[in-house]
This record gives structure tokens, sequence and C-alpha cells, in this order.
């Protein structure tokens, strides 16, 4: 983390929130400068408080930051982004709170990562907007997956290297990229991508989401897709996402109405 003063402004996304003693709270966020951040806000559980309603989750917030000993402190905040478009739809707050779950689980503390505060705060923007969430979902996948170092090799065998054909191919989590099928033969683990889930996983990874927004995808190309990412997050991760339960539950209730 570059050196600070005893107070310095940042801008930053509330992934998270939890209790913290008798008034406070331990707020987790995802900062351009500084990379996620727990800090303290002081007082906040008290009525009144007028730092209270621009700390809640899913809010980007200009702070005013102390220098702790353990903890920094809140001392001003003021939102500057509340996503309004999330409130009070289910299915659009669990996607957010499953971007949030993974942005927590995957970035650094005190190391500046401007693209993913961008490529947070643009997939909250559009799911606010009201964009369809699969593809958003999955292009945010990708490029987070890029941000934090783990970009899936899509463009040649992982295993042999030479470049990959039209043809269907196997996704190695451990190498973190696909296999060519004469690569794959016997193979434990892998997962069997389709070509045309494969040409849209690398068109996902090679072009910003203005080009792909307009996509429309096949059920079972859009099944394929969430599946082999997610499970290789989990692999990056080494563990499983509460968020994905929930959204299961709401896409349930949804389906049955």
């Amino acid at each position: 983390m570059p050196e600070r003063e005893r107070l310095y402004r940042t801008e930053g996304i509330v992934l998270k929130r939890s209790d913290f003693g008798e008034a406070d709270r331990l707020l987790v966020l995802i900062t351009p400068e500084y990379g996620k951040l727990r800090v303290l806000a002081k007082g906040v559980r008290k009525v009144p408080s007028r730092k209270a309603g621009h700390v809640e989750p899913l809010m980007r917030t200009q702070f005013l930051l102390a220098r702790g000993r353990d903890l920094d402190i809140v001392t001003q905040a003021e939102a500057v982004e509340v996503y309004q478009g999330l409130r009070g739809d289910l299915s659009r707050t669990g996607y957010a709170f499953y971007v949030a779950e993974l942005v927590d689980a995957i970035a650094e503390e005190g190391g500046e990562c401007r693209a993913l505060y961008g490529l947070v705060d643009e997939t909250l923007t559009r799911l606010a907007a009201g964009d369809e969430p699969t593809l958003l979902m999955r292009f945010f996948e990708v490029h987070l997956l890029e941000c934090a170092g783990y970009r899936p090799e899509l463009q040649q065998c992982v295993t042999c290297g030479a470049r990959h054909e039209p043809t269907d191919v196997y996704f190695s989590f451990s190498e973190g990229g696909a296999r060519c099928p004469r690569c794959s033969e016997g193979a434990p683990g892998l997962l069997r991508l389709s070509l045309n889930a494969f040409k849209v996983l690398r068109y996902l990874q090679a072009h910003p989401y203005s080009a792909i927004s307009g996509l429309r995808l096949r059920p079972q190309t859009a099944r394929e897709l969430e599946m082999v990412l997610q499970r290789y997050l989990v692999w990056v991760l080494e563990r499983n996402l509460k968020s994905l339960g929930f959204l299961s539950r709401v896409q349930g209730r949804v389906s049955d109405t």
C-alpha cells in the first residue's frame, strides 16, 4: 500500500458489513488505490447517525479515513452512487451480492486495483440499469479472473501448446485453461466444453462489454459457461460461494410464479 497521511480520502464500494462492539460496524471496501480495505465505522448503529445511510452494502461512497492502529476509522462518508435499480429487486440484489462475495474473496488488501474497481462499478451500474444478468455475470467472472491473475488460457492447449482447432475442448481447472481433445483422452477431472460455449468464452475474454451486450445465448451454451466459470472460481478460491445458494432459491421462486 502506498504511504498515507494520517487522514486520507478514497472512494470505495461497500462489499459487506458486520456489527462490531456495541455501536460500530466493520466495513469491507474495494477501493481503486488501496485494494480491499477493512475499516471501522464508529457509532453508525446509534440513532441518529449521519454516516449510517452512506455506508450500506452495495454503495459507492467517498470516504475520509483516519489511520488507526489496527483498523482505519471512517471519519466522513458521503454516498456517490447507491445503484438504485438493485433495491427492491430480489434477483438483481442476489446477483449484486454474488459480485461482492467474489470480489471480497479474490481481492488483495493493500494493492492498487483500478481495473478491478472499474469492473465492479460497471457491473453494478449495468445490473441496476436492467441489463440481462446472466451474460453480465459471465462477463464479470471472466474479467475478474483476469484482474486477479487467473486468466484462463483459451488460445492454445495448456498441455501440448498447440493452437486450438474448431472443435470441442476440455477445461482443466488445475492447469487453468483448455486442453485439446488429444491431450484430454483418459485424463480425470476435466470438463468438456462444446465448440459454441468455447467460442463465446473466448469472445467474452477478448472484448469489452459494449461488444458483447447484444449476444443471445442458447440455454445449453449459457449453462455450460456458468458451470465452467463457477467451478473454476471455486477451484481458485478453494471454497464454495454462499451467494450461489441464495441465487438458486430466488430463481426457483421466480420460476414457480
